[in-house]
C-alpha cells in the first residue's frame, strides 16, 4: 500500500487523475462536530489502491483541488458512515459532496443476517482481512509528519478496502431488490447532515 502525505491540499495533477470513484474518510479531534471538535485528516484512496492523506490548513481549511473532486458529480465518493465525514468535510471545507455511496447504510439495508455493520466487520467478511483498530483514539491534530507509521496505516485502512466492499454490497442490493430504498436513504443524508449541524442529532422520527 502506497501512502502519500499532503499538507493543506492534494495537487491538481492528483485531483485530475481521479476518474470514476474514490474512497474517502476523515479523522477528527473528537465526534462532536462542528460545535466542539475539528477536522484533522482527510484520507482518499483511488481505484488503484493509492492512498493520499491530507492534513488541512487549520486556519482557513482551504483545499480547492480536493473540493473540486468532492463536488464533481462524475466521481463517486465511497465512505463508511458518511453522516460523520460528510458533515465534517462540508462544514470545514465549505463544499457540497455529490455522488456518494455509504457502505454502512448499504450494509444495514442488505446484511440483515447480522447486527454487525462496522467497517471492521465488512473488511473481515468481504476482504478476509482483520483490521487493527487500536490506533483509532489518537491525537490526529499533531503535525502529519509526526504521525507514526502505525497511525498512518490505520488511517489508510479506513479507505483502502472500500472499493471492494462497495462492489460486494452493490451486488447484494441488486440481488435483494433494495437498491431503490438505499438510494432514497442517500438522498435523505443531506437532510440528516443538516439536522446534525443545527443541533438535532437525535432521531426526529422517534415517538
Amino acid at each position: 500500500m502506497k501512502i502519500t502525505k499532503f499538507k493543506e491540499d492534494i495537487t491538481s495533477e492528483i485531483a485530475n487523475s481521479f476518474k470514476k470513484s474514490i474512497a474517502i474518510d476523515t479523522e477528527a479531534t473528537g465526534l462532536q462536530i462542528p460545535e466542539r471538535d475539528k477536522l484533522s485528516l482527510i484520507q482518499i484512496c483511488d481505484e488503484n489502491g493509492n492512498v493520499y492523506i491530507v492534513q488541512p490548513n487549520k486556519n482557513n481549511y482551504k483545499a480547492p483541488n480536493l473540493v473540486s473532486v468532492l463536488e464533481d458529480e462524475k466521481i463517486l465518493k465511497i465512505g463508511h458512515f458518511l453522516r460523520f465525514d460528510k458533515n465534517s468535510l462540508e462544514f470545514f471545507l465549505k463544499c457540497r459532496i455529490k455522488n456518494i455511496f455509504d457502505t454502512k447504510i448499504a450494509s444495514k439495508i442488505v446484511r440483515t443476517y447480522t447486527d454487525s455493520h462496522g467497517l471492521k466487520n465488512l473488511v473481515q467478511e468481504f476482504c478476509n482481512k482483520s483490521l487493527d483498530k487500536r490506533q483509532g483514539s489518537s491525537d490526529w491534530n499533531k503535525d502529519i509528519n509526526e504521525l507514526s507509521d502505525k497511525q498512518l496505516e490505520y488511517a489508510a485502512n479506513d479507505v483502502v478496502y472500500l472499493h471492494k466492499i462497495k462492489s460486494e454490497l452493490e451486488k447484494m442490493l441488486i440481488r435483494e431488490k433494495r437498491m431503490d430504498i438505499f438510494n432514497k436513504c442517500l438522498t435523505f443524508l443531506d437532510t440528516r447532515v443538516a439536522l446534525d449541524q443545527t443541533g438535532f442529532k437525535f432521531d426526529i422520527f422517534e415517538h
